[in-house]
């Protein structure tokens, strides 16, 4: 999976997030599959962000001194820069991964009027109740949660062994109508942001 992809100026740019930093998990396939169609849908400028590769210091309260570490600096540019964002993500106890909360509230403004949609993947659920608890925690930070999603029920049953899904219509549906509803708000809300910048 690259880090970045080169591309049209025309195209938003999209930060990918992994949330799970687990060793031999689902995340990095489910990652791979839906890099390949935002990329057919026209999201060329893509940002991979696994949080599995970012050794991200945990959040104790307010930085003081000479700032965030370098690490941090790094990784807010990054969602900075992005104007829409798509969180792939496990279910954990019915929520989300702890390395994930960590990732999200390092940051505050950076978020501030994007838009968020979510892949998810787990057991029975397909993670849909960690995207729900994710919706409140993006809502808090004043980011833009999209409607639809796209979820794996029963993960490693939905995947061959070269990481392709099975049932490649019914995701690859998912995921259009998904990319279809991100792409009008991150545009909407970049050109929003430009003419009028976003307070709170």
């Amino acid at each position: 999976m690259s880090a970045r992809a080169v591309v049209p100026a025309s195209s938003p740019h999209l930060a990918l997030l992994v949330g799970s930093t687990r060793s031999g998990g689902a995340g990095r396939t489910v990652a791979r599959w839906f890099l390949a169609r935002a990329e057919e849908h026209g999201f060329r400028d893509v940002d991979v962000i696994d949080l599995a590769a970012i050794e991200l210091p945990v959040v104790t309260g307010a930085v003081t001194g000479e700032g965030p570490p370098p690490v941090v600096a790094d990784l807010a540019r990054r969602i900075d820069a992005a104007e829409a964002f798509v969180v792939v993500t496990p279910e954990y106890n019915h929520s989300f991964p702890a390395p994930l909360k960590n990732a999200i509230d390092w940051f505050r403004h950076e978020w501030y009027a994007k838009p968020v949609s979510f892949v998810s993947y787990g057991g029975i659920s397909g993670g849909l109740r960690a995207v729900e608890q994710l919706r409140l925690v993006f809502g808090e930070l004043h980011a833009v949660p999209i409607r639809d999603s796209v979820s794996f029920h029963r993960t490693r049953e939905q995947f061959d062994e070269g990481g392709a899904p099975k049932d490649p219509v019914g995701c690859g549906t998912a995921a259009k109508i998904m990319l279809d509803q991100l792409s009008w708000w991150a545009r909407s809300l970049t050109e929003a942001r430009a003419k009028r910048p976003y307070t709170a």
